[in-house]
């Protein structure tokens, strides 16, 4: 079926790049990437949107990390984040230029912005997306997401109404190049703010406290599932990632045992990581789980059940007892990574 012929007017594929203090959001960069090739492969622009104040600085990144345009609107009423004053700024702009896809990450500030926008316009927005694709012959955009509870993916298509929103988790897509001389195009757009219409005003900022748990950020990741089987047996898994200078994960099965704090989940409903090694302990591979793993440069998966879901992401996979096989390979790396006396 192809698309709704009333929205014809509308071409590009445009991302928000989302900042705080001045400061990029990695998951921008990542949509740039990804929003690259969904324009190549409709030969179409790719544009950045930048709201803030004080942030013209930006452009020149903007460019750098793949957009041919950068579409900037500046204001003090826009020095904080709010969102009355971003959604505005933004649905405005959509109506003016009419862009075919709008890409925003999905962060705190972005699962609010991309909610308010898309009610504005009455348009579709898909959260949480994992690929992004465009079928060749509608031009539509094939947004995939976890569905059901993360037991299958889905993929949908906004067939009648512009632009097709999507948000995407950061680490889901891998981070492009960086071209340092790469220049493109500025479109300043004034904008007429008022303070009063903001509704929230920012009394104080605070900033979080840095927390023990960085697993977005981790190279290495040792996660353990519900087969590990204890908390006790975790012990395992903890020393096999000090041993390598990992990082501990769970999947929800093991945190809703009680196994790992929260911040430790891995997966659709915990944290999505890019790591360069994933150990998956004791892990099955539900969806929900491997849609937050799967990208990982090298996954070793370590279960005692041959047919697991998870040995079919696997880069290598071991059938065994965890707790035969865990202390054996932390010994074998502790031989081969930590220096003897003398």
């Amino acid at each position: 079926m192809p698309a709704d012929t009333a929205n014809t007017g509308y071409r590009g594929v445009w991302v928000f790049i989302e900042q705080v203090g001045g400061e990029v959001a990695p998951v921008s960069w990542e949509l740039l990437g990804a929003g690259r090739q969904l324009a190549d492969a409709l030969g179409v622009e790719l544009a950045g949107v930048l709201l803030g104040q004080g942030v013209a600085g930006l452009v020149t990144e903007v460019w750098a990390y793949g957009a041919d345009k950068v579409y900037l609107v500046e204001d003090p009423v826009l020095g904080f984040y709010r969102t009355a004053p971003y959604a505005r700024a933004l649905v405005r702009l959509v109506k003016q230029y009419q862009p075919e896809i709008l890409l925003l990450g999905a962060t705190s500030l972005g699962r609010d912005l991309s909610g308010a926008v898309a009610t504005f316009l009455g348009t579709g927005l898909t959260a949480d997306c994992t690929s992004l694709t465009i079928d060749p012959e509608t031009r539509l955009l094939e947004q995939t997401r976890p569905a059901f509870g993360g037991n299958v993916m889905a993929t949908i298509l906004c067939r009648r109404h512009r632009p097709q929103m999507a948000t995407v988790r950061p680490r889901v897509m891998p981070m492009p190049s960086r071209q340092e001389d790469r220049r493109g195009e500025l479109v300043r757009v004034d904008m007429a703010f008022n303070e009063a219409e903001a509704r929230v005003e920012v009394i104080e900022v605070i900033e979080e406290k840095n927390k023990a748990v960085y697993l977005d950020r981790a190279e290495i990741i040792v996660a353990g599932g519900r087969g590990v089987g204890s908390k006790e047996n975790f012990r395992l898994l903890e020393e096999l990632a000090g041993v390598l200078g990992g990082t501990l994960g769970a999947s929800r099965a093991a945190v809703e045992a009680g196994w790992l704090p929260p911040e430790y989940q891995v997966g659709q409903t915990g944290t999505t990581v890019r790591p360069k090694v994933y150990f998956a302990i004791g892990i099955s591979g539900a969806v929900q789980h491997l849609v937050g793993m799967q990208t990982s440069d090298v996954i070793v998966a370590i279960n005692n059940d041959s047919q697991a879901p998870i040995f079919k992401v696997a880069t290598y996979g071991i059938v065994g007892d965890l707790r035969q096989v865990v202390p054996a390979l932390t010994a074998e790396f502790r031989r081969q990574l930590v220096p003897g006396p003398g």
